[in-house]
């Protein structure tokens, strides 16, 4: 199964892609957010033959949604109808934080917690079948 993970913000989208066997999450992208983003994941998922869609869920530290979830939930409800699949959430708790620490803030930080989030979701499932 091939995953791809996301990471959400207003003005960009880090975008990360598992290995075929869904083992493994790599950075893939850092795409502007715009109006046509639906139709370019839909574009990026047909063409690496993406089985999963993972989306950091944001939540603060009382477990409670973050303001950029009232633009998240639109866009993973808009993305489900685009793929016809459901669209999965995972915990994106300090992502961003770890990815700068790890590699410093650049242009691909945001993909990198991209990758940080769909190797957590991942792990977890492996976790779970085990």
């Amino acid at each position: 199964m091939k995953y791809l993970g996301i990471d959400f913000g207003a003005k960009r989208i880090g975008v990360a892609l598992s290995d075929i066997e869904g083992r493994m999450a790599f950075p893939h992208s850092v795409m502007k957010n715009g109006s046509d983003i639906i139709l370019r994941m839909k574009m990026l998922c047909d063409k690496e033959g993406v089985d999963r869609v993972i989306i950091g869920e944001s939540l603060d530290r009382n477990n409670k949604e973050n303001p950029i979830m009232k633009k998240i939930i639109p866009f993973k409800t808009a993305l489900e109808e685009e793929l016809g699949f459901p669209v999965l959430f995972h915990t994106e708790v300090l992502t961003s934080q770890e990815a700068k620490l790890i590699q410093g803030e650049n242009a691909m930080h945001d993909a990198s917690a991209a990758a940080i989030i769909l190797q957590s979701y991942i792990d977890r499932e492996n976790n779970r079948l085990s």
